[in-house]
């Protein structure tokens, strides 16, 4: 499980291609490190992946072909800085709202709007799965735990203040980036639920 508070961004270092199959290889801080054994789970951009090696501060994690294809880590490139969470332990403060580390769906950004102490970013998202975002609802963008701004039709919104745009990957952001979605499981397990009970009447 995780919560949504990115605890810092790392690096990509380098990747080892293989067919439908991808390594890649992180630099993390000391203080991640602390504890870290293989088999751990750790959200890249909001992605749950198991650590599969562990050499000083550098750290491998494999992707399978599902996971490229559904979110943006195929994007990556070296250099590019990944959003990082290490899964929560019981009796962590929970600051933002419980989240699997499940991908459902990628956005694109369609805009960004700089004002002196706020950063708004909107975003496009496919049709079918308009039906679970809200205003004020919770929303996982890249593994950060954020509110719904304004929704219109199939986009909206997200305000990010200072904090949040120095701790992560999401001051980067502009237009035609794809950003990985994780909506929030109550959210979807209830819209399902009641999409469910109306069908049957």
């Amino acid at each position: 499980m995780f919560t949504g508070i990115v605890q810092t961004t790392a690096a990509v270092i380098n990747f080892v291609k293989k067919e439908n199959f991808q390594t890649h290889i992180i630099e993390l801080d000391d203080f991640l490190i602390d504890g870290l054994q293989i088999g751990a789970s750790i959200a890249h951009n909001g992605c749950c992946l198991t650590v599969t090696e562990i050499n000083g501060n550098h750290v491998s994690f494999d992707l399978m072909q599902e996971t490229l294809k559904v979110t943006n880590l195929g994007d990556l490139k070296v250099g590019s800085p990944v959003n990082i969470e290490r899964a929560a332990r019981f009796g962590d403060e929970i600051g933002g709202h419980q989240m699997s580390g499940h991908i459902l769906f990628t956005a694109t950004v369609t805009e960004v709007i700089q004002s002196e102490n706020n950063c708004q970013i909107c975003f496009q998202i496919p049709e079918q799965f308009k039906r679970f975002i809200f205003s004020k609802g919770y929303i996982a963008i890249d593994g950060i735990s954020l509110t719904i701004g304004d929704v219109k039709d199939s986009t909206f919104n997200v305000n990010l203040i200072p904090e949040t745009l120095q701790r992560t990957n999401i001051g980067t952001r502009k237009p035609g980036d794809r950003i990985n979605i994780e909506i929030d499981p109550q959210t979807q397990a209830i819209v399902e639920t009641v999409e469910r009970i109306m069908s049957g009447k």
